[in-house]
């Protein structure tokens, strides 16, 4: 699989494809888990999303779930050589009701619990996983700088953070001499939601036209969230989501099925196709349930979009 250079500066390479982990151990048994985290990286994927809440909001959940799977994982591999591991704080849930939000005990505590169900010394790429304006982000962003300045952070990223805070933590993380974050994790597919729709998932922040042109012009790494629309693409069983209902979603679905006719491919590899070799190019991560669906995706690696038939998708409209 080919890779690409992390921003930030640290000499890290990302597969082209991230694998998400937030349903093993819970949504996905050990057992499959482990097969689908083999062949990813059979096929050369280097790159593993997750975050210390997944998934406390499924039944039985608590959180850590996902990070204790992958740590025994890696136990039995021998080791995480070749392979970056990322994950999140702040979206858990907090001691008195909401998010645990990203105060700088927080983000100690969260992360220790983090490298210790892993198993691991330090974490290739850390995010805070949304936006907390109850803290000051002098304080968030010098215990993110911290973390990094001892070794158990690499890089770092901002996850479903809007543009202008982006730019504004950036900013003020630079005037410190801080670490800022060069990373982002958005919602983001080939479908977009109605305009002026607030999302219903808790914590989702769709990636703007703003928050795009932010990481093109400033050569930021992207990665996206929900690029399969949890199958809504291709399955009967699952619609779209009511927000996705809009005079737009016809016309581009025409076109993802004309252009995956032409092709010979599915319709979600054309659309991992288009994240992945977009302006700006965008890291899809994806989450399965299956070796089967995982192959299906990887094959979207090695799909280069003819010029037209991009073209056709992005002014389908």
């Amino acid at each position: 699989m080919r890779q690409r250079e992390l921003s930030g500066g640290a000499g890290i390479q990302v597969s082209q494809l991230c694998l998400g982990a937030m349903a093993f151990g819970t949504e996905v048994d050990e057992e499959t888990s482990f097969a689908i985290l083999d062949r990813f990286v059979e096929a050369g994927g280097t790159t593993i999303d997750t975050a210390n809440c997944y998934s406390f909001w499924v039944p039985n959940g608590v959180g850590g779930e996902s990070e204790t799977v992958l740590g025994r994982w890696l136990s039995r591999r021998g080791g995480r050589d070749g392979l970056v591991l990322a994950s999140k704080v702040g979206s858990g849930p907090g001691a008195h009701g909401g998010a645990e939000g990203l105060a700088p005990e927080v983000i100690r505590t969260q992360l220790a619990g983090s490298l210790q169900r892993l198993g691991v010394d330090h974490l290739d790429l850390y995010y805070s996983h949304r936006e907390d304006r109850d803290t000051p982000d002098e304080q968030t962003l010098a215990t993110f700088h911290e973390a990094v300045t001892e070794g158990k952070v690499r890089t770092l990223g901002a996850s479903n953070h809007a543009a202008w805070r982006l730019a504004e933590t950036r900013a003020l993380a630079e005037a410190k001499g801080w670490t800022p974050y060069t990373a982002v994790q958005q919602r983001y597919s080939y479908l977009l939601p109605r305009p002026a729709t607030a999302l219903p998932e808790g914590g989702h922040v769709h990636a703007s036209d703003e928050l795009l042109d932010l990481v093109r012009s400033r050569e930021l790494t992207m990665f996206a969230y929900s690029t399969l629309l949890w199958g809504s693409y291709t399955r009967s069983d699952k619609p779209l989501p009511e927000h996705y209902q809009h005079p737009g979603t016809e016309r581009r679905l025409q076109a993802l099925r004309e252009v995956a006719d032409e092709l010979g491919v599915t319709v979600n590899q054309v659309v991992l196709s288009w994240l992945i070799g977009g302006e700006p190019a965008i890291v899809p991560i994806v989450g399965v349930s299956s070796v089967a669906q995982l192959d299906e995706a990887l094959a979207a690696v090695d799909l280069d979009l003819p010029t037209e038939l991009r073209k056709r998708l992005d002014e389908a409209c």
